[in-house]
């Protein structure tokens, strides 16, 4: 079916983000001269299970949380895009609207607007498209791993969408999204674009690949899910910490079906080799002790293993800020997807079967997932771990990073009845004491339930 629906008509105190809406609609003015035509709002999210697997082809269990991403439009009859920000670290930009540039060495943050209405206007081979003027606001903390630079590009995305008038559906419009995001460097796998779409009110989703889709997961009743911000940040297209990972498990993939003879030079992902080979997720870590080995692989051995020239491998298989890389750890990348992916199909199951004991259990595997974001996919730091270790001191029966790692926020889970006391010790023993007391708030540390996915709403 078509998407987006007819714009809802928005009236004062009928949505929680009313008042968002009303003083974005004054600062637009003021900035503009002029009144917006609708709004257009995307969620950020968290993920509960499931980490650095969904560029490899499996399934993942995001949420999408109340933070998000507004941006007011007003359609212009010049060909001029012009971008502010209600956040005033955030310059001004304008550009034409027809000749769109996009630094992949400057992580900028009107560039990540500019991939969602580059890959909207690319999709349909448009040429001459009109101008607009935008105005965004944004609650969801920078660099903090709950997707605030994807929830802007899909932001981007459906205000163009609605621009021009046209409609795709949910799933073509988040496919989109997700490519369009490598235009700013940026090798992720889908996660975020598809939660900030396909989300609903009330429910988790599994979220799975080729093709799209996304299944409801029924959250355990007797828990929450807190977020707390390590308040250490990390931007993905600023560092190749990411990139590096994603081209690991490329590698990976392509070793593992060399050495079960199959065509490697075709194989992409890690998911690949086993849908190939028609085995388990098990028998795939029995696979991989058998076929790598611990010790990190230099580039010249995986051209030997594989048969190719340094050449062939920097041109060929590399992205272009990991063809300097010295040392690629093959094992450990992929003992760490093939167990994730396992958990969160056990996280899936747990939550349909419902045991007595489902919130231990489920707490049992995000720590088993921390564990490996930290050991094996060495995507962590030591305020997350420090953070990680307060949170289960003070009764979350499991925590873990959640979003790329390298800073940014744990997610924890935590029975409902102590939620009071857990949020007031993690404050105390996390923020107070190491001085980060300045940046505790609402964004800091706050539980959250699964949120709806993106909209568009009409100016009353």
């Amino acid at each position: 079916a078509g998407w987006p629906p007819p714009a809802t008509k928005k009236r004062q105190g009928e949505y929680p983000l009313a008042f968002r809406l009303l003083k974005l609609k004054d600062m637009f003015n003021s900035k503009f001269g002029s009144t917006p035509k609708f709004y257009v709002r995307a969620p950020g999210r968290v993920n509960i299970i499931g980490e650095h697997i969904d560029y490899c082809g499996y399934s993942v269990l995001p949420m999408a949380v109340e933070q998000d991403m507004l941006i007011a439009v007003e359609p212009v009859k010049t060909q001029t895009l012009q971008l502010a920000n209600t956040n005033p670290l955030y310059p001004d930009f304008s550009t034409n609207a027809n000749n769109i540039q996009i630094d992949k060495t400057k992580p900028l943050w009107h560039n990540y607007f500019l991939c969602g209405f580059k890959g909207i206007q690319e999709h349909f081979g448009l040429s001459n498209l009109t101008g607009m003027n935008c105005l965004v606001d944004g609650n969801i903390p920078p660099s903090s791993g709950l997707s605030s630079s994807s929830a802007l590009v899909c932001c981007a995305g459906l205000v163009t969408l609605t621009v021009l008038g046209m409609n795709l559906s949910k799933v073509e419009l988040a496919e989109i999204c997700a490519k369009s995001e490598r235009y700013i460097g940026t090798e992720g796998g889908g996660m975020d674009q598809s939660i900030s779409f396909l989300a609903e009110e009330g429910t988790a989703k599994l979220i799975e690949f080729s093709p799209l889709r996304a299944t409801d997961v029924k959250l355990p009743s007797g828990a929450v899910f807190v977020i707390a911000n390590s308040c250490v940040e990390m931007n993905k297209a600023a560092t190749s910490h990411f990139n590096v990972r994603v081209m690991e498990c490329r590698l990976a993939a392509k070793l593992l079906a060399k050495y079960r003879g199959l065509q490697w030079d075709k194989v992409l992902r890690l998911e690949e080799v086993q849908a190939t080979l028609g085995v388990s997720l098990q028998e795939m870590l029995r696979i991989t002790e058998h076929a790598l080995h611990p010790e990190p692989y230099s580039p010249e051995e995986v051209c030997s293993c594989l048969g190719i020239s340094l050449q062939e491998l920097r041109t060929q298989i590399l992205s272009p800020n990991t063809q300097d890389v010295l040392v690629f750890k093959l094992y450990q990348r992929t003992k760490h997807v093939y167990s994730e992916a396992a958990r969160v199909l056990q996280f899936k199951k747990i939550c349909e079967e419902a045991p007595d004991n489902t919130v231990q259990l489920l707490g049992e595997l995000m720590n088993q997932s921390h564990a490996s974001c930290r050991d094996l996919y060495e995507c962590s730091c030591p305020e997350l771990d420090q953070l990680v270790d307060i949170c289960r001191k003070f009764g979350a029966q499991g925590s873990r990073l959640t979003g790329a790692g390298w800073g940014g926020c744990t997610v924890s889970i935590v029975p409902a009845d102590k939620l009071t006391s857990f949020l007031a010790h993690v404050h105390e023993a996390y923020y107070q004491r190491s001085g980060r007391n300045g940046t505790f708030e609402k964004q800091s540390l706050f539980a959250t339930k699964p949120g709806g996915g993106a909209l568009v709403f009409l100016e009353a």
